[in-house]
């Protein structure tokens, strides 16, 4: 299961985001309200957690935009905001409500809790580029109607570049739609993972390295 943590609060990011991890739980991280769009953008969540107090303002009116938008991922506020009716609104919007001070212990229950609660996504529709085809559903990859053998960071960092197609993917897209935020954007393990996949997919290559973004797929020349 994988959560959207945003909180700008560096100290009690890493703690939160370490204890969740603890419970086996995937965690992207934000620090602000544009980076937790982009992980939206990128991601599917089984819950996300918001402070409400960050450098662009409250996170409630950011969260009932997109609710009202038809995103229905189980949301926590995890704020220091605690009157009345700051939890009365919070509940309006979202589906928990963690005021500061809290134990640990008590929230990574309730993110467990929400994450159970978390609709099952619809089926996925199977990606196709030329004669490469992913189908997310039964979790697999073929070329030429051949099935291949990928691992599931293989598997991940190739939807995205499916997805996005035929638009560049930028690094940092890549690597925490792969890793979680458990890599440092500098590290060569996206370039080693690309390597791989090239390698796997066979000639001609579909794989292109865009200098200064990413990668991007394309059909086979």
């Amino acid at each position: 299961m994988r959560v959207l943590l945003t909180e700008d609060d560096g100290d009690l990011r890493l703690a939160v985001s370490t204890s969740l991890r603890g419970a086996g739980l995937a965690v992207d991280t934000a620090a602000d309200l544009t980076d937790a769009d982009l992980a939206i953008s990128v991601n599917a969540y089984d819950c996300a957690v918001f402070d409400r107090m960050l450098p662009a303002g409250d996170a409630l009116p950011y969260v009932g935009h997109r609710r009202r938008a038809g995103w229905g991922v189980p949301v926590l506020f995890l704020t220091a905001r605690g009157t009345p009716a700051d939890i009365l609104a919070g509940l309006g919007v979202g589906d928990d409500y963690l005021v500061k001070p809290f134990e640990m212990a008590e929230l990574v229950g309730r993110v467990l809790s929400l994450c159970r609660r978390s609709p099952a996504p619809s089926a996925p529709a199977v990606l196709r580029c030329g004669d490469l085809e992913l189908d997310a559903g039964r979790h697999e990859v073929r070329r030429a109607g051949i099935l291949l053998t990928v691992t599931r960071t293989e598997f991940a960092v190739l939807e995205l570049l499916l997805t996005r197609y035929p638009e560049p993917v930028p690094r940092q897209d890549l690597i925490r739609h792969g890793w979680d935020d458990l890599v440092n954007p500098a590290s060569n393990v996206l370039d080693v993972l690309i390597r791989q996949l090239r390698r796997k997919l066979h000639e001609p290559p579909m794989i292109q390295t865009v200098r200064g973004v990413g990668y991007r797929i394309i059909p086979a020349q």
